[in-house]
């Protein structure tokens, strides 16, 4: 029997961008995870509980792999975390609220700082996609200024309907894939 192989994937992205949503959407496991009770005056306004250390959930993908998926907290002065949890990871997904425009500058810095640590794959979920105010994920590219370069997907997700979050990981684990076979 073969040993499984463990891809680790790191889901980062600003405060309330729905990263515990997203792994609690397609774990196959109950997933752990590190919430307390939002303290900041300005957070406890948009959620009741926030992640402090971590998310953790997994997929089964085949009889050979299994998908790993470590969700960071999104508030920067838990950027502690991001390192740690960031460390192994072969892709990054980053989450971002898409009807929350005063969270994207945050964003692009939750993107500069994976990429400049951490140069594996990436794709950036534009997510609740499923509300009528969400920037589409060509605007959300625009303002984050993520050029064609950069090689980073910009794509619509939805947190809470599991085949768009199997979208978002098959569109990163594609990426992963091409970035093995160079």
């Amino acid at each position: 029997m073969k040993p499984i192989k463990k891809i680790k994937i790191v889901v980062a992205g600003p405060f309330a961008a729905g990263k515990t949503q997203f792994i609690n959407t397609v774990s196959e496991i109950k997933t752990v995870k590190t919430e307390r009770r939002t303290q900041a005056v300005g957070e406890r306004s948009v959620k009741d509980y926030t992640t402090v250390a971590m998310d953790f959930g997994k997929i089964r993908i085949d009889d050979e792999h299994e998908l790993y998926l470590f969700g960071t907290p999104g508030q920067s002065r838990f950027d502690f975390m991001w390192e740690i949890l960031g460390e192994g990871a072969l892709g990054i997904i980053i989450l971002v609220d898409s009807t929350d425009p005063s969270t994207f500058h945050e964003a692009r810095k939750i993107i500069n700082f994976f990429q400049s640590r951490f140069p594996v794959p990436m794709v950036v979920g534009a997510n609740k996609q499923d509300l009528p105010n969400a920037w589409s994920p060509e605007d959300v590219r625009i303002a984050l200024d993520i050029d064609e370069e950069e090689g980073i997907p910009v794509i619509p997700v939805s947190a809470i309907d599991k085949e768009s979050v199997k979208s978002a990981l098959l569109t990163l684990l594609n990426l992963i894939k091409e970035e093995l076979l160079r």
